[in-house]
């Protein structure tokens, strides 16, 4: 369940209502706009000059910066700042400036881990040299070199195997920024770009324009409850990282830069620079070599923390919805599923399950205890999980155990010594302050005994950025009842008054929030409250999602040892080593089908790989179109849930017979694609790299590329070209150079020597689906449900070149215990399969390579089928070797061949339409934690 607002245009009376808010706040606060970016000379102040520098004793740069010229726009300067600069691995570099007399707001080091910077007494304490003897220097590692100049104090870095500037401070009397600027509430610093860069990345915002940032639109980073169909708004999260990706005569090269800061911030980006304007805390920024977009994910994860292993049933279909009013409807979903015959593994519950809006608690009416146990019996023996929704407010109330332990325990975030109070569905609420230790115990304490109560299968952490329906600082209303039951449970019913008096809730410069340049304290938690040791909400409000899911994964993992499932709204870096993602609240629009792409591809950038977009829009009715449309979409999400709104239409995906047909369609092609996606989901787990992913991952020469956001790649050669338009029977997609079999009738193909535009049949129940040459993936039969799914025989698909008479391709498959907490072999739990294939003057071999045999073995899968495409001539007498075993029967094995037919290309692939064909390999029963070899003659001329 989730609150919402979109601006423009408003939805509702409530909506109206907002904005009236809104403009009497900005009434109250007339100097809301007077320091924004638009009234303030460009250039602010001379910067600083470097006044000493010396290597660190960890093997770093440490020098001291002096302001040149003080001025007062935004606040006074600080007069001396530290500058730390350290190559921290060969492909990361990191340049931390921070004030050199006084610590600073840091997003904690025990949330994030990394290296500590040397202590300010080392840098004080150090001699200075004189200003006049520091000339412009470099400071190089093995892939990223630093250079500085001493006064005006700037710096670049470049790449050093053909000198690309990577990032470049200086400031001339031309450009449209400053030189560094560093106050306690305004730090700001520029870099200039080529203006063939491609940037992705700065999020969370809905695109409207595509995966490329796109210069002169807002990039505002604060996290807040405002809809995903808000265009160009900060919306649920905050990833203050960008990926940069240029060609150079042909070749691509990519990097990334990470500001490291949860202040709010507004980024310019305007095709030629980039400039961040930060509210506060410390410039910490790490750059990351590449150079392939995989190697920056691989890098940047590496550092932030590599993607959470997910449980091999999340890869299943989910159903959800805020709605749900009782038992009996959630058991006439599941049981609707399974009459439509479409595949569901997870089946969620939004508030509707709680007593009032109660974070762990159960309705006893309409969720009684001994009914909703018996039902996840049932759906426990057959493999289906349960998953509810848990919000950060805990309800004030004297009778309520959580609240209760809360109070006891100190756990809540304050204003001026009391617990802060705002409100969310209970009504008056107080927030956990989950940067406090004592908070993290609670909460496993109160999720141990909610698991108790109900044996849920994962959580569901929404309106963590955290969301409230008041502003300012409030009181509960004597002799009214909040909320009252009657109106919208959004409408603010305390008693509040604006809180102004300080400049963490009235800061000197303006972030664009919400889109509109709101109060950055409205609606959510006041900025002048404090957590822990004294931490303000103005420095932390980014992080609250991201601490929130690090103290639910905490407790999950302790209850029984299993593999943690956490969905969150609010995310910050990191928070994809914890957490999957859903966009948040979308609408049942074409457009918004479009824009989810582009989200869900900048996630697997930002290093949560685990994300989807609510299935057919949350808010309002969808057409049965656009329904029959989103679920083609929708099953080749890595998160993949039907989820819609209390106030919507029902919009289940057997609702109407049409999408109920799609769904079986799409949807049985993920379920016998889940042992890809599941090793797509280690391969994340271990590199960092997206599960689906922009087709520059694979194509990253072609720039024609860099800029497509209508289709997308599951792991390396597995294409997705949706339908994204009304009344489309075919779609217009990009098809890279190479061969392209159709995943639905691989005998269609389509062969291209260059990157062209190809139309695709699409009429209403058709994904195009297609699998790129070289490439090996394993599949299994499908089924109604992951755990029956898992255990039927698998196909190899063997794809090579269309009529290459040399060739080779290659895969894996990784098999575990998909409960067990880590993700990883040599525990005993857990096989990896590396399976390669070649074709050479007539010959066909494929054989794999087995690690860690024995739970695969156990378990007693087997290969039945190998499908190999591509190929010339026809298929002979078949050599099979088991552990270097020659299989002396082969009887029940049977060579069929079948040609293939050109969707497009035949002209360009040269080769004879009557020799190309796939071969199928069947009857047989190859033990996948065994190593095989098999081969034959295709029956042409070498």
């Amino acid at each position: 369940m989730s609150f919402f607002f979109p601006l423009p245009p408003l939805l509702s009376s409530s909506f109206s209502r907002f904005l009236f808010g809104f403009l009497i706040i900005t009434i109250l606060l007339p100097d809301l706009a007077s320091c924004s970016s638009s009234n303030t000379p460009t250039k602010i102040g001379k910067g600083y000059r470097l006044i000493s520098i010396q290597e660190s004793p960890n093997g770093g740069l440490l020098g001291l910066l002096q302001v040149k010229q003080k001025n007062n726009i935004y606040g006074p300067d600080i007069p001396l700042l530290q500058l730390y600069v350290k190559h921290e691995t060969d492909a990361r570099l990191r340049v931390h400036i921070t004030d050199a007399e006084k610590q600073r707001w840091e997003v904690p080091y025990n949330l994030l881990p990394r290296e500590t910077p040397p202590s300010l007494k080392q840098t004080l304490g150090r001699s200075r040299k004189d200003a006049n003897t520091l000339k412009p220097s470099e400071y190089a590692g093995k892939e990223l070199v630093f250079t500085y100049t001493p006064d005006p104090f700037s710096f670049s870095v470049k790449r050093k195997s053909n000198g690309q500037i990577l990032f470049d401070s200086t400031s001339e009397e031309s450009d449209p920024y400053s030189g560094l600027v560093f106050k306690d509430q305004y730090l700001e610093l520029s870099t200039k770009l080529p203006k063939d860069a491609s940037l992705y990345g700065l999020g969370e915002n809905t695109q409207p324009h595509g995966i490329k940032l796109y210069p002169n639109e807002p990039y505002t980073l604060y996290t807040t409850d405002i809809s995903a169909i808000n265009l160009n708004a900060d919306l649920y999260g905050s990833h203050p990282v960008y990926m940069d990706l240029r060609n150079v005569e042909g070749e691509a090269y990519a990097h990334a830069v990470l500001l490291l800061n949860s202040n709010g911030m507004d980024v310019f980006y305007r095709g030629n620079s980039l400039t961040y304007k930060v509210i506060g805390g410390i410039f910490d920024l790490y750059f990351f070599s590449g150079p392939s977009p995989l190697d920056v994910v691989d890098q940047y994860t590496a550092f932030i923390g590599r993607p959470a292993a997910m449980p091999y049933w999340a890869f299943g279909f989910h159903q959800c919805r805020w709605g749900y009013r009782n038992l009996s409807v959630v058991e006439d979903v599941v049981e609707n599923y399974k009459k439509a015959k479409i595949p569901l593994d997870v089946i969620w519950n939004d508030d509707d399950h709680m007593d009032g809006h109660k974070d762990f608690t159960l309705n006893p009416v309409n969720y009684p205890r001994p009914q909703l146990l018996a039902f996840l019996d049932k759906i426990h023996a057959q493999g289906m999980k349960y998953i509810v929704i848990i919000d950060p407010g805990i309800g004030v109330n004297k009778s309520y155990g959580v609240y209760q332990r809360g109070i006891a325990n100190d756990v809540f975030i304050k204003y001026e010594g009391k617990p802060y109070l705002a409100q969310v569905w209970p009504g008056a609420v107080n927030f956990p302050d989950f940067l406090n230790p004592k908070t993290v115990e609670w909460w496993g304490d109160e999720i141990r005994r909610f698991h108790e109560l109900v044996p849920v299968d994962g959580l569901w952490i929404d309106m963590n950025e955290a969301s409230n329906f008041c502003s300012g600082l409030c009181t509960i209303p004597e002799g009214r009842i909040c909320p009252n039951g009657t109106g919208p449970g959004w409408e603010c019913c305390l008693d509040c008054k604006n809180i102004t008096k300080t400049r963490w809730d009235d800061p000197p410069y303006k972030i664009n929030a919400s889109g509109i340049q709101a109060p950055i304290g409205y609606k959510t938690i006041a900025t002048s409250a404090y957590h822990y040791n004294g931490v303000l909400e103005y420095d932390a409000h980014s992080i609250y999602g991201f601490s929130q899911a690090v103290a639910t994964h905490k407790a999950l993992q302790g209850l029984e040892g299993k593999r943690p499932f956490i969905l969150s709204r609010s995310t910050y870096v990191g928070s994809g080593h914890y957490a999957a993602h859903w966009t948040g609240d979308n609408k049942g629009t074409w457009e918004d089908l479009r824009y989810s792409i582009s989200t869900m591809l900048n996630f697997g950038i930002f290093g949560v790989p685990m994300v989807g977009s609510d299935i057919c829009g949350f808010y309002p009715a969808p057409t049965e179109e656009l329904c029959n449309r989103w679920i083609e979409v929708g099953a080749f999400y890595p998160f993949s849930r039907d989820h819609a709104n209390f106030y919507s239409p029902r919009q289940e995906l057997y609702q109407w017979e049409s999408v109920a047909e799609s769904a079986r369609n799409a949807l049985g092609m993920r379920y016998k694609l889940l042992p890809y996606l599941y090793t797509l989901n280690y391969e994340a787990h271990t590199t960092g790299a997206p599960i689906a992913r922009p087709l520059f991952f694979t194509f990253t020469n072609e720039t024609d590329l860099y800029g497509l956001s209508t289709q997308f790649l599951l792991g390396r050669g597995l294409m997705v070209s949706p339908v994204l338009e009304s009344n489309k029977t075919e779609v217009e997609a990009v098809f890279p150079p190479g061969s392209w079999y159709d995943m639905f009738d691989m005998t269609k193909v389509i062969v291209s020597k260059e990157s062209h535009h190809v139309v695709l049949d699409a009429p209403l129940h058709v994904i195009n689906v297609h699998l790129y040459q070289n490439t090996i993936i394993p599949m299994q039969q499908g089924g109604m449900i992951s755990k029956e799914a898992r255990t039927t025989p698998f196909t190899l698909v063997v794809a090579f070149p269309l009529g290459e008479t040399g060739g080779e391709a290659k895969g894996n498959l990784f098999l575990d215990e998909d409960e067990l907490p880590e993700m990883k072999l040599g525990n005993g739990y857990s096989t990896y399969v590396d399976f390669y294939a070649t074709v050479k003057k007539g010959k066909v071999k494929v054989w794999s390579d087995v690690e860690e045999s024995k739970f695969a073995l156990e378990k007693g899968w087997k290969i039945e089928k190998v499908t190999v495409l591509g190929l010339q001539g026809s298929g002979s007498a078949i050599e099979i070797e088991v552990d270097g075993n020659v299989v002396q029967d082969t009887s029940t094995v049977e060579i069929s061949t079948t040609e293939h037919a050109y969707t497009e290309g035949l002209e360009e692939s040269g080769g004879d339409k009557m020799k190309n064909v796939m071969v199928e390999v069947k009857g047989l029963e190859l033990p996948v934690g065994k190593k095989f070899s098999m081969s034959w003659k295709m029956g042409i001329k070498a």
